[in-house]
Protein backbone atom coordinates (compact mmCIF):
# COMPACT_ATOMS: atom_id res chain seq x y z
CA UNK A 1 0.00 0.00 0.00
CA UNK A 2 1.89 3.07 -0.85
CA UNK A 3 0.52 6.07 1.87
CA UNK A 4 1.19 9.90 0.75
CA UNK A 5 1.99 10.98 4.04
CA UNK A 6 0.92 14.12 5.04
CA UNK A 7 4.08 16.07 6.62
CA UNK A 8 4.12 19.74 6.70
CA UNK A 9 3.56 20.46 10.13
CA UNK A 10 6.23 17.62 10.91
CA UNK A 11 9.15 18.98 8.75
CA UNK A 12 8.70 22.28 9.98
CA UNK A 13 8.27 21.43 13.57
CA UNK A 14 11.51 19.26 13.84
CA UNK A 15 13.75 21.55 11.59
CA UNK A 16 12.98 24.35 14.03
CA UNK A 17 13.25 22.54 17.23
CA UNK A 18 9.88 23.32 18.64
CA UNK A 19 7.34 20.26 17.64
CA UNK A 20 2.96 20.95 18.74
CA UNK A 21 1.13 18.38 19.76
CA UNK A 22 -0.13 17.99 15.42
CA UNK A 23 3.74 17.46 15.16
CA UNK A 24 3.98 15.01 17.77
CA UNK A 25 0.97 12.85 16.91
CA UNK A 26 2.47 13.05 13.17
CA UNK A 27 6.20 12.09 14.07
CA UNK A 28 4.69 9.24 16.34
CA UNK A 29 2.24 7.94 13.68
CA UNK A 30 4.70 7.91 10.87
CA UNK A 31 7.51 6.16 13.35
CA UNK A 32 5.27 3.03 14.14
CA UNK A 33 3.48 2.83 10.85
CA UNK A 34 7.11 2.01 9.34
CA UNK A 35 7.73 -0.52 12.45
CA UNK A 36 4.40 -1.92 11.66
CA UNK A 37 5.44 -2.92 8.02
CA UNK A 38 2.36 -3.96 7.19
CA UNK A 39 3.61 -3.75 3.60
CA UNK A 40 2.82 0.20 3.55
CA UNK A 41 4.96 2.25 1.51
CA UNK A 42 5.20 5.70 3.30
CA UNK A 43 6.16 8.74 0.92
CA UNK A 44 6.55 11.86 3.13
CA UNK A 45 4.46 14.82 1.57
CA UNK A 46 4.74 18.81 2.19
CA UNK A 47 2.60 21.80 0.91
CA UNK A 48 5.54 24.47 0.20
CA UNK A 49 9.25 23.67 0.35
CA UNK A 50 9.93 21.62 2.98
CA UNK A 51 12.89 23.07 4.81
CA UNK A 52 15.40 19.69 4.83
CA UNK A 53 15.48 17.47 1.84
CA UNK A 54 14.30 13.48 3.63
CA UNK A 55 12.16 12.35 6.70
CA UNK A 56 13.56 9.92 8.67
CA UNK A 57 15.86 8.79 5.46
CA UNK A 58 12.66 8.91 3.08
CA UNK A 59 12.60 12.02 0.60
CA UNK A 60 10.39 14.73 0.69
CA UNK A 61 7.91 15.64 -1.78
CA UNK A 62 6.92 18.70 -1.89
CA UNK A 63 3.97 21.07 -3.47
CA UNK A 64 2.37 24.68 -3.69
CA UNK A 65 2.20 26.03 -0.63
CA UNK A 66 -0.99 24.65 1.58
CA UNK A 67 -2.77 28.29 1.91
CA UNK A 68 -2.67 28.61 -1.80
CA UNK A 69 -4.45 25.47 -3.15
CA UNK A 70 -6.25 25.28 -0.70
CA UNK A 71 -8.01 28.77 -1.30
CA UNK A 72 -8.39 27.94 -5.02
CA UNK A 73 -9.44 24.33 -4.98
CA UNK A 74 -12.46 26.02 -2.45
CA UNK A 75 -13.64 28.92 -4.89
CA UNK A 76 -13.12 26.66 -7.95
CA UNK A 77 -13.91 23.36 -6.92
CA UNK A 78 -10.53 21.71 -8.38
CA UNK A 79 -7.25 19.85 -7.22
CA UNK A 80 -4.85 21.40 -5.60
CA UNK A 81 -1.98 22.67 -7.66
CA UNK A 82 0.29 19.82 -9.86
CA UNK A 83 -0.61 16.98 -7.92
CA UNK A 84 -1.61 14.47 -10.75
CA UNK A 85 1.16 12.46 -10.60
CA UNK A 86 1.34 11.89 -6.85
CA UNK A 87 -2.83 11.20 -7.38
CA UNK A 88 -1.21 8.20 -10.10
CA UNK A 89 1.75 6.79 -8.04
CA UNK A 90 -0.40 6.47 -4.27
CA UNK A 91 -3.19 4.05 -3.06
CA UNK A 92 -4.27 6.74 -0.19
CA UNK A 93 -2.98 9.88 1.19
CA UNK A 94 -3.13 10.87 4.88
CA UNK A 95 -3.81 13.77 5.65
CA UNK A 96 -1.97 14.11 9.33
CA UNK A 97 -2.12 17.62 10.14
CA UNK A 98 -5.00 19.61 9.12
CA UNK A 99 -3.53 19.87 6.23
CA UNK A 100 -5.85 18.01 4.23
CA UNK A 101 -5.97 18.64 -0.09
CA UNK A 102 -8.72 17.95 -2.39
CA UNK A 103 -7.81 15.16 -5.32
CA UNK A 104 -10.67 13.86 -7.11
CA UNK A 105 -9.37 10.03 -8.14
CA UNK A 106 -7.37 9.64 -4.34
CA UNK A 107 -9.01 8.56 -1.60
CA UNK A 108 -8.15 10.64 1.81
CA UNK A 109 -8.23 10.48 5.07
CA UNK A 110 -7.82 13.03 7.61
CA UNK A 111 -7.04 13.62 10.98
CA UNK A 112 -8.86 16.19 12.38
CA UNK A 113 -7.61 17.32 16.38
CA UNK A 114 -10.71 19.13 17.14
CA UNK A 115 -13.07 21.87 16.21
CA UNK A 116 -11.44 24.70 18.44
CA UNK A 117 -11.64 27.40 15.61
CA UNK A 118 -15.23 26.71 15.28
CA UNK A 119 -16.56 25.85 18.31
CA UNK A 120 -14.49 28.37 20.40
CA UNK A 121 -13.44 30.72 17.70
CA UNK A 122 -12.53 33.78 20.56
CA UNK A 123 -9.80 31.21 21.64
CA UNK A 124 -7.51 30.83 18.89
CA UNK A 125 -5.84 33.59 16.27
CA UNK A 126 -8.09 35.96 14.62
CA UNK A 127 -6.07 36.78 11.94
CA UNK A 128 -7.76 35.97 8.74
CA UNK A 129 -9.96 33.83 10.58
CA UNK A 130 -13.24 33.52 8.26
CA UNK A 131 -10.99 32.78 5.08
CA UNK A 132 -9.12 29.63 7.30
CA UNK A 133 -12.73 28.37 9.08
CA UNK A 134 -14.29 28.56 5.48
CA UNK A 135 -11.56 26.65 4.11
CA UNK A 136 -11.05 24.39 6.81
CA UNK A 137 -14.89 23.16 6.74
CA UNK A 138 -14.98 22.70 3.34
CA UNK A 139 -11.54 20.29 3.59
CA UNK A 140 -13.57 18.23 5.89
CA UNK A 141 -15.64 17.34 2.92
CA UNK A 142 -12.33 16.73 0.95
CA UNK A 143 -11.95 13.45 3.11
CA UNK A 144 -13.32 10.34 2.43
CA UNK A 145 -12.83 9.76 5.83
CA UNK A 146 -11.85 11.47 8.87
CA UNK A 147 -10.01 10.25 12.17
CA UNK A 148 -10.41 11.94 15.40
CA UNK A 149 -8.93 11.38 18.96
CA UNK A 150 -11.41 11.63 21.15
CA UNK A 151 -15.48 11.08 21.17
CA UNK A 152 -15.76 14.85 22.27
CA UNK A 153 -13.98 15.93 19.16
CA UNK A 154 -15.89 13.33 17.18
CA UNK A 155 -19.12 14.51 18.03
CA UNK A 156 -17.96 18.95 17.37
CA UNK A 157 -16.36 17.89 14.60
CA UNK A 158 -19.28 16.14 13.48
CA UNK A 159 -21.54 19.25 14.32
CA UNK A 160 -19.29 21.96 13.46
CA UNK A 161 -18.11 20.38 10.40
CA UNK A 162 -21.95 18.95 9.60
CA UNK A 163 -19.92 15.63 9.08
CA UNK A 164 -21.86 12.29 9.24
CA UNK A 165 -20.79 10.25 12.60
CA UNK A 166 -20.20 7.40 10.53
CA UNK A 167 -17.81 9.12 8.99
CA UNK A 168 -15.25 9.53 11.74
CA UNK A 169 -13.32 7.01 13.61
CA UNK A 170 -11.91 7.49 17.44
CA UNK A 171 -8.40 6.43 17.60
CA UNK A 172 -6.81 7.48 21.50
CA UNK A 173 -3.46 8.93 20.89
CA UNK A 174 -0.57 7.20 22.98
CA UNK A 175 1.77 7.96 25.54
CA UNK A 176 5.82 7.25 24.26
CA UNK A 177 7.09 4.23 26.43
CA UNK A 178 9.80 6.58 27.59
CA UNK A 179 7.82 8.14 30.04
CA UNK A 180 7.26 4.89 32.08
CA UNK A 181 10.68 4.36 32.35
CA UNK A 182 12.46 5.55 35.87
CA UNK A 183 15.79 7.81 35.34
CA UNK A 184 18.67 7.37 37.09
CA UNK A 185 18.96 9.93 40.61
CA UNK A 186 22.24 11.11 38.76
CA UNK A 187 20.05 12.37 35.98
CA UNK A 188 17.62 13.65 38.36
CA UNK A 189 19.93 15.21 40.25
CA UNK A 190 21.71 16.98 37.62
CA UNK A 191 18.54 18.46 36.04
CA UNK A 192 16.95 19.49 39.27
CA UNK A 193 20.57 21.43 39.80
CA UNK A 194 20.44 23.38 36.46
CA UNK A 195 16.78 24.26 36.50
CA UNK A 196 17.04 25.26 40.21
CA UNK A 197 14.01 23.02 41.11
CA UNK A 198 12.83 23.31 44.10
CA UNK A 199 12.34 20.17 46.65
CA UNK A 200 8.50 19.42 45.89
CA UNK A 201 6.12 21.49 43.84
CA UNK A 202 3.11 21.68 41.14
CA UNK A 203 3.54 21.37 37.26
CA UNK A 204 1.84 22.78 34.86
CA UNK A 205 2.76 21.85 31.12
CA UNK A 206 1.62 23.29 27.59
CA UNK A 207 1.19 26.20 25.51
CA UNK A 208 0.14 29.26 27.36
CA UNK A 209 -3.14 30.23 25.64
CA UNK A 210 -6.55 31.30 27.18
CA UNK A 211 -8.10 28.26 26.73
CA UNK A 212 -5.62 26.39 29.43
CA UNK A 213 -7.44 28.57 32.21
CA UNK A 214 -3.94 29.55 33.57
CA UNK A 215 -5.27 32.39 35.71
CA UNK A 216 -7.69 30.25 37.54
CA UNK A 217 -4.56 27.73 38.44
CA UNK A 218 -2.80 30.63 39.36
CA UNK A 219 -5.55 32.38 41.64
CA UNK A 220 -5.94 28.42 43.07
CA UNK A 221 -2.36 28.43 43.92
CA UNK A 222 -2.37 32.07 45.84
CA UNK A 223 -5.55 30.42 47.85
CA UNK A 224 -3.59 27.60 49.28
CA UNK A 225 -2.32 28.89 53.25
CA UNK A 226 0.74 30.81 52.89
CA UNK A 227 3.11 28.23 54.24
CA UNK A 228 1.80 25.37 51.61
CA UNK A 229 2.55 27.94 48.59
CA UNK A 230 6.01 28.51 50.00
CA UNK A 231 6.79 25.10 50.51
CA UNK A 232 5.21 23.90 47.24
CA UNK A 233 5.56 26.41 44.32
CA UNK A 234 4.08 26.26 40.72
CA UNK A 235 5.99 25.79 37.46
CA UNK A 236 4.76 26.48 34.61
CA UNK A 237 6.60 24.99 31.55
CA UNK A 238 5.77 25.97 28.15
CA UNK A 239 6.04 28.68 25.24
CA UNK A 240 4.18 31.89 25.02
CA UNK A 241 1.14 31.09 22.57
CA UNK A 242 -1.64 33.47 20.88
CA UNK A 243 -3.41 35.51 23.53
CA UNK A 244 -1.08 35.18 26.37
CA UNK A 245 0.68 38.89 26.70
CA UNK A 246 -1.67 39.64 29.95
CA UNK A 247 -1.08 36.31 31.36
CA UNK A 248 2.92 36.51 30.78
CA UNK A 249 3.16 39.71 32.23
CA UNK A 250 1.73 38.10 35.85
CA UNK A 251 3.91 35.54 35.72
CA UNK A 252 6.75 38.07 35.58
CA UNK A 253 6.00 39.74 38.09
CA UNK A 254 6.77 37.00 40.35
CA UNK A 255 10.26 36.63 39.49
CA UNK A 256 12.86 34.19 39.50
CA UNK A 257 12.53 32.59 43.29
CA UNK A 258 8.09 33.80 43.20
CA UNK A 259 5.77 31.23 44.24
CA UNK A 260 5.08 30.77 40.56
CA UNK A 261 7.74 29.97 38.06
CA UNK A 262 8.06 30.09 33.82
CA UNK A 263 10.11 27.58 32.72
CA UNK A 264 10.41 28.16 28.69
CA UNK A 265 12.73 26.11 27.26
CA UNK A 266 12.82 22.62 28.48
CA UNK A 267 14.44 19.89 26.96
CA UNK A 268 12.65 16.35 27.15
CA UNK A 269 14.94 15.08 29.15
CA UNK A 270 14.18 18.11 31.95
CA UNK A 271 10.31 17.75 30.74
CA UNK A 272 10.69 13.79 31.92
CA UNK A 273 12.67 14.80 35.36
CA UNK A 274 10.07 17.48 36.34
CA UNK A 275 7.20 15.18 36.15
CA UNK A 276 8.87 12.12 38.16
CA UNK A 277 9.48 14.59 40.48
CA UNK A 278 6.37 17.04 40.83
CA UNK A 279 3.58 16.38 43.81
CA UNK A 280 1.70 16.89 41.33
CA UNK A 281 0.67 18.31 37.72
CA UNK A 282 -2.04 20.32 37.23
CA UNK A 283 -3.91 20.53 34.25
CA UNK A 284 -7.00 22.56 34.04
CA UNK A 285 -7.94 23.18 30.60
CA UNK A 286 -10.91 24.32 29.72
CA UNK A 287 -11.30 22.92 26.50
CA UNK A 288 -9.29 20.03 25.15
CA UNK A 289 -9.37 17.25 22.00
CA UNK A 290 -7.54 14.75 24.15
CA UNK A 291 -4.89 16.11 27.09
CA UNK A 292 -2.22 14.40 26.00
CA UNK A 293 0.02 15.50 29.13
CA UNK A 294 -2.40 14.02 31.57
CA UNK A 295 -1.35 10.48 30.07
CA UNK A 296 1.91 11.64 30.48
CA UNK A 297 1.70 12.29 34.34
CA UNK A 298 0.27 8.84 34.50
CA UNK A 299 3.16 7.02 32.93
CA UNK A 300 5.46 9.23 35.62
CA UNK A 301 3.47 8.07 38.27
CA UNK A 302 2.50 11.55 39.20
CA UNK A 303 -1.33 12.57 40.47
CA UNK A 304 -3.27 14.30 38.20
CA UNK A 305 -5.60 17.51 38.67
CA UNK A 306 -7.38 17.58 35.56
CA UNK A 307 -10.93 19.45 34.18
CA UNK A 308 -14.27 17.61 34.52
CA UNK A 309 -14.94 19.23 31.62
CA UNK A 310 -14.20 18.10 27.49
CA UNK A 311 -12.30 15.09 26.40
CA UNK A 312 -10.15 15.31 29.85
CA UNK A 313 -12.73 12.86 31.89
CA UNK A 314 -13.07 10.43 28.92
CA UNK A 315 -9.16 10.57 28.97
CA UNK A 316 -8.38 10.55 32.73
CA UNK A 317 -10.79 8.00 33.86
CA UNK A 318 -11.04 7.77 37.27
CA UNK A 319 -7.01 8.01 37.55
CA UNK A 320 -7.04 11.33 38.30
CA UNK A 321 -8.53 13.82 40.49
CA UNK A 322 -11.31 16.25 38.30
CA UNK A 323 -12.03 19.33 39.18
CA UNK A 324 -14.42 21.93 37.96
CA UNK A 325 -12.15 24.05 36.39
CA UNK A 326 -14.28 27.30 36.45
CA UNK A 327 -14.56 26.53 40.55
CA UNK A 328 -11.24 27.80 41.45
CA UNK A 329 -11.95 26.26 45.48
CA UNK A 330 -11.64 22.88 43.56
CA UNK A 331 -8.31 23.27 42.51
CA UNK A 332 -7.03 24.90 45.72
CA UNK A 333 -8.72 21.77 47.49
CA UNK A 334 -7.03 19.03 45.33
CA UNK A 335 -3.69 20.93 45.73
CA UNK A 336 -4.00 21.41 49.39
CA UNK A 337 -4.74 17.88 50.07
CA UNK A 338 -2.01 16.09 47.13
CA UNK A 339 0.59 18.93 48.86
CA UNK A 340 -0.39 17.46 52.67
CA UNK A 341 -1.44 13.68 52.23
CA UNK A 342 1.13 11.44 50.46
CA UNK A 343 -1.22 8.55 51.04
CA UNK A 344 -3.71 10.15 48.65
CA UNK A 345 -1.74 11.01 46.01
CA UNK A 346 0.08 7.62 46.14
CA UNK A 347 -3.05 6.20 45.18
CA UNK A 348 -3.85 8.67 42.46
CA UNK A 349 -0.41 7.61 41.07
CA UNK A 350 -1.00 3.74 40.85
CA UNK A 351 -4.38 3.87 38.91
CA UNK A 352 -2.40 6.88 36.55
CA UNK A 353 0.00 3.99 35.81
CA UNK A 354 -2.64 1.93 34.76
CA UNK A 355 -4.52 3.92 32.78
CA UNK A 356 -1.57 5.17 30.95
CA UNK A 357 -1.12 1.55 29.52
CA UNK A 358 -4.74 1.16 27.65
CA UNK A 359 -2.84 3.82 25.62
CA UNK A 360 0.10 3.45 23.32
CA UNK A 361 1.02 4.42 19.89
CA UNK A 362 1.17 0.89 18.37
CA UNK A 363 -2.42 0.95 18.56
CA UNK A 364 -3.53 4.05 17.35
CA UNK A 365 -0.84 2.86 14.43
CA UNK A 366 -2.81 -0.09 13.88
CA UNK A 367 -5.99 1.40 14.26
CA UNK A 368 -5.14 3.66 11.19
CA UNK A 369 -3.95 0.95 9.11
CA UNK A 370 -7.41 -0.47 9.68
CA UNK A 371 -8.89 2.80 8.67
CA UNK A 372 -6.69 2.91 5.36
CA UNK A 373 -7.96 -0.57 4.44
CA UNK A 374 -11.60 0.21 4.92
CA UNK A 375 -11.42 3.31 2.75
CA UNK A 376 -9.59 0.97 0.24
CA UNK A 377 -12.24 -1.50 0.23
CA UNK A 378 -15.08 0.60 0.28
CA UNK A 379 -14.11 3.01 -2.46
CA UNK A 380 -17.39 4.73 -3.69
CA UNK A 381 -18.67 4.27 -7.26
CA UNK A 382 -17.52 8.02 -7.89
CA UNK A 383 -14.04 7.59 -7.91
CA UNK A 384 -14.14 4.15 -10.06
CA UNK A 385 -15.98 5.77 -12.48
CA UNK A 386 -13.49 9.05 -12.39
CA UNK A 387 -10.85 6.42 -12.54
CA UNK A 388 -12.29 4.59 -15.45
CA UNK A 389 -12.72 7.88 -17.55
CA UNK A 390 -9.13 8.64 -16.52
CA UNK A 391 -7.71 5.20 -18.03
CA UNK A 392 -9.79 5.66 -21.01
CA UNK A 393 -8.24 9.54 -21.06
CA UNK A 394 -5.21 7.67 -21.65
CA UNK A 395 -5.86 4.75 -23.90
CA UNK A 396 -7.29 7.54 -26.16
CA UNK A 397 -4.18 9.53 -26.16
CA UNK A 398 -2.05 6.27 -26.45
CA UNK A 399 -4.42 5.17 -29.83
CA UNK A 400 -3.61 9.45 -31.49
CA UNK A 401 -7.92 9.16 -30.83
CA UNK A 402 -9.32 12.90 -30.90
CA UNK A 403 -11.35 13.32 -27.05
CA UNK A 404 -14.44 14.41 -27.03
CA UNK A 405 -15.93 16.63 -24.24
CA UNK A 406 -17.40 14.55 -21.35
CA UNK A 407 -18.90 15.94 -18.53
CA UNK A 408 -17.39 14.45 -15.10
CA UNK A 409 -19.27 14.35 -11.80
CA UNK A 410 -18.08 17.05 -9.17
CA UNK A 411 -16.08 15.16 -6.92
CA UNK A 412 -17.93 14.82 -3.12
Amino acid sequence: MKVGFGSTVLVNGLQSGQLDGIGHYCEEIFNHLQLLNHNILLRPVTFGKPPMPDLKGLVIESFPKYSSSAVWSTLSGSDFFKTKSLQNDLDIFHATDHCTPRFSHLPVVATFMDAIPLSHPHWVNQRARWIKNLVWRKSAQWADHLITISEFSKKEISHHFRVDENKITVIPLGVDERYFVKLGQDVIDSHRQRLKLPERFFLFIGTLQPRKNLDRMIDAHEALPAHIRKEVPLLIVGRNGWGSEQFIQRLNAYGQGGAVRWLQNVNDVSKRVMLQSATALVFPSLLEGFGLPVLEGFASQTPVITSNLSSLPEVAGDAAWLVDPYKVAEMTEAMATLAQDETVGREFAAKGLVRARKFTWQACAQETIKVYERVLNTKTPHLQQIDSQLADDQLIDQVGLDKQPTHRAKPI
